[in-house]
């Protein structure tokens, strides 16, 4: 199958308006599944009909074989998945998942195995969400090495209003339709949108949006951003600018940057409407144009202001200075992100101390940290990294002491416990710094 994956990439590449019309046999092939299979992670939350990875492979190559002639002759329906959710700053419900249940995920990343040789060679620089080789770090350095390096001097922040559950089948389908001419892949892509979602015992059908938590959804949302907002800014907004522009896009998170204030507000202005020709609509609270760049602070400062701060990716960007006094884009740890984080470190361990040994609790809680250290320890951000780090380390050290009704540590006893476990140290992970040269990056 990889082979087969490179040809199709190598297709993609060299003839950029081919529209492929065979694929669909790459879907049902036996082994293609198999592989499928092997590469899903058996820890993940079950679908509606509770099979785990384990008790689907009891009977692995009869349950392949089967869905494989059900996809061969049209005959697979993909059941509903899941309600589930997770929290979300702002919201007490929390963030809406979509679970699928392990049959339907595994043809979901056959699907996306077939289609992401395609549209990785097509896709704008400028999106960098959940692509192969693409991370928050590495548009975060791009976004900062732009301001830092080119004529930046406005940007415009926005938000899309509930984007995957206002994503627009039709629109979806018609935008696969430009490189996909196989209509056996767009019918098995029609019904997995329409699959609907099963919450409280009750199937609701799925009338627009592709639900979060699905493998083949960032791939889908991707492909409708592409279209909507990555080409119409290369194509129109930045050849009708009198000066620089630039853009970035991580999943339905994006910005832009202007040299001129004009061209910013154009942009801003057209934004909307460009939106709503798709089915989507801009979250207008979080949309604004502001002042951002070298000359911001000075400009700020002769106005009796701050320069004004954006955030973007969890991260607040701020005007900085370097120690020679020059202009420098810094960033930290955004104070929604980091109550955010710190409540929910807190809420996991009075939970866990009723449940968990204080090894296990220990070992647990370690990766917890290292996981947000992993993301939020970039170059300038050490502060808060560290601060981070205090919190943490004194909520597990007063929760642990609750686990009974004898003191569990003293503090030089729990700082040889940390010790024991290898407590994540603080260090920068990610060298975002815009001087370094692009070799290094």
């Amino acid at each position: 199958m990889s082979t087969d994956l490179t040809r199709i990439r190598g297709k993609a590449r060299k003839q950029p308006g081919l529209v492929f019309t065979s694929l669909y046999h790459h879907v049902t092939d036996l082994d293609n599944l198999r592989s499928c299979y092997e590469a899903l992670d058996g820890d993940k939350a079950v679908g509606v009909d509770g099979v785990t990875k384990e008790q689907y492979g009891e009977d692995l190559e009869e349950n392949l074989q089967c869905l494989s002639d059900r996809l061969k002759r049209m005959g697979y329906h993909p059941q509903p998945r899941r309600r589930s959710y997770i929290p979300k700053p702002g919201s007490e419900k929390g963030r809406p998942l979509g679970i699928s249940c392990f049959e339907d995920k595994i043809v979901e990343l056959a699907v996306k195995q077939v289609l992401e040789p395609i549209y990785e060679e097509i896709f704008e620089d400028s999106s960098y969400g959940y692509r192969p080789g693409r991370s928050q770090h590495s548009c975060l350095d791009m976004l900062g090495r732009t301001i830092q390096q080119r004529r930046v001097n406005h940007v415009v922040e926005s938000d899309i209003r509930s984007f995957f559950d206002e994503v627009s089948h039709n629109w979806t389908l018609k935008f696969l339709e430009h490189r996909i001419g196989d209509p056996r892949i767009l019918r098995l892509i029609s019904r997995m949108l329409k699959g609907g979602i099963m919450e409280a015992g009750l199937v609701q059908a799925s009338e627009k949006g592709t639900p979060q938590g699905s493998i083949l959804s960032p791939l889908l949302s991707n492909v409708y951003l592409h279209y909507v907002l990555d080409l119409w800014f290369s194509r129109r907004i930045k050849k009708q600018c009198q000066g620089e522009a630039h853009y970035f896009r991580f999943a339905d998170d994006f910005l832009a940057c202007f040299q001129h204030k004009g061209d910013a507000e154009h942009f801003k202005n057209r934004l909307n409407d460009r939106l709503e020709g798709f089915g989507l609509k801009v979250a207008e609270e979080k949309t604004r144009c502001i002042e951002f760049g070298r000359f911001a602070r000075a400009e700020a400062q002769r106005r009796g202001q701050k320069p004004e701060e954006f955030t973007f990716l969890g991260f607040t960007h701020y005007c900085g200075k370097t120690r020679k006094r020059n202009f420098r884009v810094k960033r930290r740890t955004s104070r929604k992100k980091f109550a955010l984080s710190l409540r929910g470190f807190t809420d996991w361990v009075r939970k866990s101390k009723a449940v968990l040994r204080k090894g296990e609790m220990l070992r647990r809680a370690k990766a917890r940290i290292e996981g947000h250290l992993n993301y939020y320890a970039i170059t300038d951000n050490s502060k808060l990294c560290s601060t981070y780090r205090y919190h943490a380390t004194r909520i597990l050290f007063k929760w642990l002491n609750r686990k009974s009704q004898r003191r569990s540590y003293t503090w030089k006893g729990f700082m040889q416990a940390l010790k024991w476990v290898g407590w994540p140290r603080l260090n920068v992970r990610k060298d975002l710094s815009p001087h370094r040269s692009l070799e290094a990056i």
